[in-house]
Parts: C-alpha cells; sequence; structure tokens
C-alpha cells in the first residue's frame, strides 16, 4: 500500500498538464492575436486614412466571449482552434493588405517618373521654339528690330538708293537670364553655328548660375560639331554631364558625345559612353534617344 501512495499521486499531479499546457498556448495565442490586430488598423489607417467605410471596415470586430463553460462540460471546440482560425484569417488579410500597399507605392514611383520626363521634354521643347526663325524680341518691351532694308528716294536723276542704317546692338547686359536667353537662342533656330558660338559662351560668362547653362553648353558643343570640331564638341558635351547630370539636355549629351567620339574613331570610347547612357538614364530616354544612342552602338559596334 505504502509503494502504491507515490505512483497515485504522480498520476494524480501529470493529470492536469494538458490542461496547463493549453492555457499557455491559449495566453501566447491572445497575445499573437492582439498583436496581429493592432497591426492590421495600422495598415488600415495607412491604406485608407479618414476610415471611410465604404471601403473597409475601421476597427476589427471584437470577438464576442465566449461562456465559460463548466468544468464539468468540454467545450464544442477548444479556444485553441478558435485562436487559431482568428489568427490565421488575421495573417491573410495582413498579406493581403501589404501586397496593396506595394503596388500603390510602385504605382506611385511611376507617375513621379513619368511627370519628371515629361516636364524635362516640355521644357526643351518649348526652349527650342522660342522665336523659331523670327527676330528676338527686345528687353525693354518695344517693337522688334526691323532687318536691314534698302530704300530709295526719287530725285531729278531718278532713283536712287539710299540705305538704311539698322538699329545699333544693345551693349548693355539683359536685365535676366530669361532675357539674354531670348536674345540668343535664334541663332539656333537660324543655325548659326558661329554665332551660336559666340551668343551661348557669351551666356554662360555672364549668366553662370542660370538653370539653362547644361542647355547653353549642349547647343555651344552642337555648335562644334557642325563644324566638324569634334574635340572641342565631346569636351563641351562631357561638361554638360558632368556639371549637370540631371538636367535636361544630360542624356541628349552623352549620345552627341559617343557621336562626337565615333567621328574622332574612337569605337572603344563611343561604346563606354553609351554603356553610362544606359545604366544612369536607361528608363528615362524617350523613343527618339533609345534610337540614336542605337545607331551610334551600331557605329562603334559595340558588343550586345
Amino acid at each position: 500500500m505504502t509503494r502504491l501512495l507515490p505512483a497515485l499521486l504522480a498520476a494524480a499531479v501529470l493529470l492536469p498538464a494538458p490542461l496547463a499546457a493549453q492555457a499557455v498556448d491559449v495566453g501566447k495565442l491572445d497575445r499573437r492575436v492582439g498583436t496581429l490586430e493592432s497591426e492590421m488598423r495600422a495598415v488600415q489607417r495607412k491604406v485608407f486614412p479618414g476610415g471611410n467605410a465604404r471601403y473597409f471596415e475601421p476597427e476589427i470586430p471584437a470577438q464576442a466571449a465566449a461562456p465559460v463553460p463548466a468544468p464539468e462540460t468540454p467545450p464544442a471546440t477548444t479556444p485553441i482552434a478558435d485562436l487559431t482560425g482568428r489568427v490565421d484569417a488575421l495573417e491573410g488579410q495582413l498579406k493581403t493588405m501589404t501586397g496593396q500597399i506595394e503596388a500603390m507605392e510602385y504605382k506611385l514611383r511611376q507617375l513621379e517618373d513619368s511627370q519628371r520626363r515629361l516636364k524635362g521634354d516640355a521644357e526643351f521643347r518649348l526652349n527650342a521654339l522660342e522665336n523659331p526663325g523670327g527676330a528676338a524680341a527686345p528687353v525693354d518691351g518695344s517693337a522688334p528690330v526691323a532687318a536691314p532694308a534698302t530704300g530709295s528716294a526719287t530725285g531729278l536723276g531718278g532713283t536712287v538708293a539710299a540705305p538704311i542704317k539698322p538699329a545699333a546692338k544693345p551693349t548693355t547686359k539683359p536685365a535676366t537670364d530669361g532675357a539674354a536667353w531670348a536674345v540668343a537662342y535664334p541663332k539656333v533656330t537660324a543655325r548659326d553655328w558661329p554665332g551660336v558660338e559666340t551668343a551661348m559662351s557669351q551666356f554662360v560668362a555672364d549668366w553662370p548660375k542660370s538653370t539653362r547653362v547644361p542647355q547653353a553648353k549642349y547647343w555651344l558643343g552642337r555648335s562644334f560639331a557642325a563644324r566638324t570640331q569634334y574635340p572641342q564638341a565631346a569636351k563641351a558635351f562631357l561638361d554638360v554631364y558632368q556639371s549637370a547630370p540631371r538636367s535636361t539636355p544630360a542624356p541628349d549629351a552623352l549620345i552627341a558625345l559617343a557621336n562626337a567620339l565615333n567621328a574622332m574613331t574612337k569605337p572603344k570610347d563611343a561604346c563606354q559612353v553609351l554603356g553610362e547612357l544606359e545604366t544612369v538614364y536607361g528608363a528615362k530616354l524617350t523613343d527618339t534617344q533609345k534610337a540614336d544612342a542605337g545607331r551610334q552602338r551600331t557605329k562603334a559596334k559595340c558588343a550586345a
């Protein structure tokens, strides 16, 4: 009898062990559920600020507390099973909301990139369309100066040609960089390349902090390239990229630099420049820029 007593006591101690383990598991799952519910509410507030009930249920409804069964009556379902189901549901909702956030962030980045490209293209094209082929508007707002013309006067001996003197060029510096650009850019539209060199060099010297300086340097390089002065052109195009890599003409400057290097029979250097172009601006290049770069890559016989 005395030998059976320790065995019976050990059995009595071991009987509630499953119940104790179950209580421990329930406690862990309660904390897990509380954490997930907090995260879900945070995600919902981030995705749908304002809590509009048309799109989501702003708060996770609290689970109705199950009546505590009498000790002698076992519950229909165990608390562990209920909490596990809630945890699975919350994890599924959390994954869905996380995917929606990532998709929204990706679309936002695409919109920002598209807006940046459109803004750059529009600015570049507007500058190219300023005063196309016409006389530059004077800074003081007066009427445009007419081109030199020849008049006539009638005398006793017949008609005598009388030259009309052109208006004197203004010697004062324009008041703003925009006014100075309006004077310099018509040289580009007229394809007066020596005039472009003079005008753009003067613009860079007078307005070194202007946002149009990269464009002035780019057209300075174009003026050199048009006159087959490729070393000077390459230097100007490289200066555009190195001094203002985020400017609008920077990608075009690299393409033009590759063209100048090809003309100087330096295909390896041209391929290196085109590789830099793809690395830095690959996703931002326009279709025209991609086509121009492809032609230079073909000329240099760059490896695919």
